[in-house]
């Protein structure tokens, strides 16, 4: 059920996030509108919009919300290999998301501090020494 679910929400999330979804919703916006005046603005021709958005928002929330888990899921994995397969970088970081979020806070404070600790000049050198030899060596590996 849960492979159906995410099939089904990424082809909805693919179809909502299209130019042609929003001029067809356009097109409603504006057919309801002027079809306001043939129903006299009754309080049914305005429950039908209402109600419409209030849908069509309540389950698009649960489908955005579903897409941005699997990314950020995603996401995390793929930092996390990153992370695993530089030498130099710390194992300590994988799997920080599932902290809370004071001690997430906690370790981008110690980090910050870390990095203030050197000369400007010399952090920087630093950081474009190591993120070429963590380049060399991800290459070295093709």
């Amino acid at each position: 059920m849960d492979r159906q679910f995410t099939r089904i929400a990424n082809v909805i999330a693919m179809a909502a996030g299209k130019p042609l979804t929003f001029i067809i919703a356009i097109v409603i916006v504006i057919v309801w509108g002027i079809s306001g005046p043939v129903f006299h603005y009754s309080d049914t021709w305005q429950l039908v919009i209402n109600t419409g958005t209030t849908i069509v928002t309540f389950l698009m929330v649960f489908l955005i919300q579903n897409s941005q888990n699997r990314d950020a899921a995603a996401m995390q994995a793929k930092l996390d290999e990153i992370l695993r397969a530089i030498d130099d970088a710390r194992d300590s970081f994988i799997g920080i998301e599932h902290l809370t979020d004071t001690e997430i806070e906690k370790r981008r404070a110690d980090l910050e501090k870390e990095c203030g600790q050197s000369d400007e000049d010399e952090q920087g050198k630093a950081k474009l020494k190591g993120a070429n030899e963590s380049l060399d060596r991800i290459l070295d590996r093709s």
